[in-house]
């Protein structure tokens, strides 16, 4: 019988990456802690070093939060284009190797470099080559994992950070998979954990005691997903269509909002916003998301699901200030607001009420207007009246790192 060749897998993810670029580019950090977020009071960590891990600080932590653990910690804002500009750089280096690339993050990726051993050896010197390349020509670090699907190559680059190279050889699978908690296979959080754990079974070689009926019986859809990855079976491949699933922004405020009509001043700049961005990747949009984080930061979404796609600030406002009736805004304190398309399409595609044509027309090349100016006199060249507020109404400006814009 013919067993097809295992796939060579990379994952590679750079360490740390916000707080790495900032003491790479500011020395005197270098074994400091550093957050990288939003301001002392009211924002939230995005990014730690691993000087500031050490003090049990973590990313999405209140900022306050972890300076209570850390006071000593030096706190910076977010500098999204420097690190998208490293990003490319290494991402760039990634592609001399394959262009068989998945980009999950802007600092994280898998590689398949099946059949690329001719060119450049085995997998393993390939990655020893990407993070030789990466620290020479941007000084950060990359850890690395290799293996025959992309769950196992995951697993071992997160096992090896920071800066490490772990391999997950085909026939050893079961000797690096077995001994782990449960805790480390995708999915599986505190709540599974603990089911599990009542029932003795702590590492993955308990699981294997299970076969596929007791774990479905048990978990539902959950259990088969966790047979197979408790054999390290994942025939996911390698996605390298690179599209973008959702465009979205949001916002943590400096002072919690309670008023609708402060609410709703701050939806239409968020809505401005996206849709900006939309039009920015000629896309429209047909899901659209509303997120609320209340100041006991409990967080909620409401979303609907229109017709026709949409990269219109109005269309968008209109619908999110209906799912804004649909929480507790007004009536509990808001200290967060995100705004977020999806089900996205390329403009002038999909299907098209005839009889709005020709007012979608008119709005798009008005919409196109605004842009034009916005990229020659910046973001607060133009902007309607019920925003003339400014800047710096009291609130962290924040992107949507992870959502592919």
């Amino acid at each position: 019988m013919h067993t097809a060749t295992p796939r060579s897998v990379i994952h590679l993810d750079l360490d740390a990456f916000y707080a790495s670029v900032e003491q790479n580019d500011c020395p005197e950090l270098r074994g400091r802690p550093v957050l990288v977020g939003g301001n002392r009071q009211r924002g939230v960590v995005c990014a730690c070093s691993y000087e500031a891990r050490r003090y049990g600080i973590r990313s999405a932590m209140p900022m306050a939060q972890a300076l209570r653990l850390c006071p000593a910690a030096t706190v910076l804002p977010v500098r999204m284009k420097r690190y998208k500009e490293l990003s490319s750089q290494v991402f760039h280096i990634f592609s001399r190797f394959t262009d068989r690339i998945e980009p999950l993050s802007i600092d994280e990726a898998f590689l398949d470099v099946s059949g690329c051993e001719r060119l450049f050896g085995p997998a393993t010197a390939i990655a020893i080559r990407i993070r030789m390349e990466v620290r020479s020509e941007t000084g950060l670090t990359v850890s690395a994992g290799i293996a025959p699907n992309k769950f196992l190559a995951k697993l071992a680059s997160d096992l090896g950070k920071p800066d490490g190279l772990v391999e997950v050889r085909p026939e050893a699978v079961d000797d690096f998979l077995l001994p782990l908690p449960l805790s480390r296979l995708w999915g599986v959080g505190e709540v599974t954990v603990g089911k599990l754990a009542k029932l003795g079974l702590c590492t993955v070689a308990d699981l294997r005691q299970l076969d596929r009926r007791a774990l479905t019986a048990m978990l539902g859809a959950q259990g088969e997903h966790l047979y197979r990855l408790a054999r390290g079976e994942d025939d996911r491949p390698v996605e390298t269509t690179g599209t973008v699933k959702s465009v979205g922004h949001e916002e943590t405020f400096t002072q919690d909002l309670w008023q609708m009509d402060d609410l709703r001043r701050e939806l239409l700049d968020l809505c401005e916003r996206v849709a900006a961005r939309l039009r920015r990747y000629n896309l429209t949009g047909r899901c659209i998301t509303l997120k609320v984080k209340y100041s006991d930061f409990v967080t909620v979404t409401r979303a609907r699901t229109v017709a026709s796609g949409t990269a219109n600030s109005m269309t968008i406002y209109r619908e999110i200030s209906g799912l804004l009736e649909k929480t507790e805004g007004g009536r509990r304190p808001v200290r967060l607001l995100g705004v977020s398309l999806s089900l996205l399409q390329e403009e002038g595609t999909g299907q098209a009420d005839l009889f709005e044509e020709d007012t979608r027309r008119r709005m798009s090349a008005l919409d196109r207007a605004v842009d034009g100016i916005r990229e020659r006199f910046g973001e607060y060249g133009v902007r309607r009246g019920t925003l003339v507020e400014g800047p710096d109404s009291g609130s962290e400006e924040g992107g949507d790192p992870g959502q592919g814009a």
